[in-house]
């Protein structure tokens, strides 16, 4: 940290992520004996990625799956200034930042989340909708309502990625829609909806919960291509690279991201996707003063699937290696679990849901367990 007597940069949060929050509540609490915290955030409220499904099928409001980073800064003591960093210069220790003076540093962390990574399916920038970030999707997804509810709108879904989160959103997506045309007087059954994915259906996760989801997919009439790959999107299609096309008047791209394009310009090691290479205590393999959480960090020693269930367990460690770095205490190591709980949202107040080689299960209990974890969590910054 800096000398005695000398103006404290402190420690700067770069990004309002599962993570960082955390680190602002825990900070706070373990009385950081005067250490400055700053956040830097492009957003003011942070959503909650694991509600998200929830919120598109019409079953949360949009302000239950937000943080208020204003009130949460307010509330820890921790300042805010909201502009988006666009780079970084570790000499000098400072984040340069856009329509906002550098702020200095002392420790530095990053939970900046990935970006859409759109550039392998021509046009997609164009005439698809990218889940992420999740709140420039929320907008547009508001449009997609009202297009589609009205005589002769979009009917036509489709839905590209087959890992969990785009399961989460066809089938989210089904009930919303469909419960919008009923409401305003048109056929719920005019939809057609498709889902196109890899070799096979969420390919991380168990046999059983594979043969749920297919079940659920199946059960609602909701095509599924898989073995794809798409290469184009156009106005009216999606084109696979067998050449397959399919009939499309909205699509929404829910894989193929990477960290903020900024980051490769800062020096920093980072993996094939862009994100920031750490060690076990999230601290960069580049830059021990700077770490990283989230899916924008990139555990190199012990890879795992971009989820938010780990940047929710990086929490903690992450704060306590900040206050460990600024009193030069020692710091403790990150384990990523191999098995984790998942629950997937069907849309209808079900879930499916299964734990390494356990069984799987399903039912409205299940969607309601998750609701109260998902309630919990945010609970905790909601001051």
């Amino acid at each position: 940290m800096s000398e005695p007597g000398a103006r404290r940069p402190g420690i700067v949060l770069v990004g309002g992520g599962h993570a960082h929050v955390q680190v602002m509540t825990r900070m706070a609490a373990a009385h950081r004996s005067g250490i400055p915290v700053t956040l830097i955030a492009r957003d003011l409220d942070t959503p909650y990625s694991g509600m998200l499904p929830g919120l598109v099928a019409g079953l949360y409001r949009r302000d239950e799956i937000h943080i208020d980073l204003v009130r949460l800064a307010a509330a820890t003591g921790t300042r805010l200034i909201h502009a988006a960093a666009d780079g970084i210069d570790r000499a000098a220790r400072r984040v340069h930042l856009q329509g906002h003076p550098p702020v200095a540093y002392d420790l530095l962390s990053i939970d900046v989340g990935i970006t859409p990574d759109l550039s392998e399916m021509a046009g997609a920038d164009r005439h698809a909708v990218a889940v992420k970030p999740i709140g420039g999707f929320l907008d547009r997804l508001e449009t997609l309502r009202a297009e589609a509810a009205r005589a002769g709108g979009r009917r036509r879904i489709v839905v590209v990625g087959g890992g969990a989160a785009g399961i989460e959103l066809i089938l989210a997506l089904y009930s919303r829609l469909r419960a919008d045309a009923a409401a305003a007087g048109r056929d719920p059954d005019g939809f057609a909806f498709a889902l196109v994915t890899g070799a096979r259906l969420v390919p991380t996760l168990s046999a059983g919960i594979r043969r749920r989801v297919a079940r659920a997919l199946a059960t609602r009439g909701i095509a599924v291509h898989g073995d794809a790959r798409v290469v184009a999107i156009e106005p009216d299609r999606v084109v696979t690279a067998a050449g397959a096309s399919i009939a499309a008047d909205a699509v929404l791209v829910s894989t193929k991201a990477r960290a903020p394009a900024w980051l490769a310009a800062t020096g920093l090691a980072l993996a094939p996707d862009g994100s920031i290479a750490v060690g076990p205590t999230l601290q960069s393999l580049t830059d021990p003063a700077i770490l990283a959480a989230g899916d924008c960090a990139a555990m190199v020693a012990s890879p795992r699937e971009k989820a938010g269930v780990f940047a929710v367990r990086q929490g903690p460690i992450l704060a306590e290696n900040l206050i460990a770095l600024a009193h030069g205490t020692p710091l403790r190591a990150y384990r990523p679990q191999h098995r984790f709980l998942v629950l997937i949202a069907t849309g209808d107040g079900r879930a499916v849901g299964g734990r390494g080689p356990w069984p799987a299960f399903e039912g409205r209990w299940v969607w309601a367990w998750k609701d109260r974890i998902d309630r919990r969590f945010l609970r905790t910054f909601m001051p």
